[in-house]
């Protein structure tokens, strides 16, 4: 069996009066709900690599934590027959704001919501474990 490939991933949250509010964003193929994500770069700080997909796919910034929250793991699809097994390590963002134009603001959705939601709209159970353990969530 071979080693799973890495990426990195940020999970941005505001902080609002009623409590943190999680970002989505949609797969560019599927359309699925995840947080932004993508393959790790010679010379960058993973931490920051999550960051920088969060602007991105997003359109926000903010500090990210160094550590990871947690990882999980997923099947991605890389062609139309290649498929290739991936653990992504999560970094917290908090999120500061968020530009009105961004680079993949037309290939994507975005949708802020509570932790809880997130976590039953997100397409992949691994990372609704994820938010569920990081936001002390019951599970569905």
């Amino acid at each position: 069996m071979s080693t799973p490939l890495k990426q990195v991933a940020a999970l941005p949250v505001a902080e609002t009066k009623d409590g943190p509010l999680v970002l989505l964003v949609t797969t560019r193929g599927r359309g699925r709900w995840t947080i932004p994500r993508g393959w790790p770069k010679p010379g960058v700080a993973d931490a920051d690599l999550a960051a920088r997909e969060a602007a991105e796919e997003a359109g926000v910034e903010g500090e990210v934590d160094a550590r990871p929250l947690g990882a999980f793991d997923y099947t991605k699809r890389l062609h139309l027959f290649s498929w290739a097994k991936c653990t992504v390590d999560v970094y917290l963002l908090h999120a500061r704001c968020q530009y009105l134009d961004w680079p993949e603001k037309s290939a994507r959705k975005i949708l802020w919501v509570s932790p809880e939601e997130a976590a039953s709209l997100v397409a992949d159970g691994k990372l609704a474990a994820v938010l569920r353990d990081f936001f002390r969530l019951k599970a569905a």
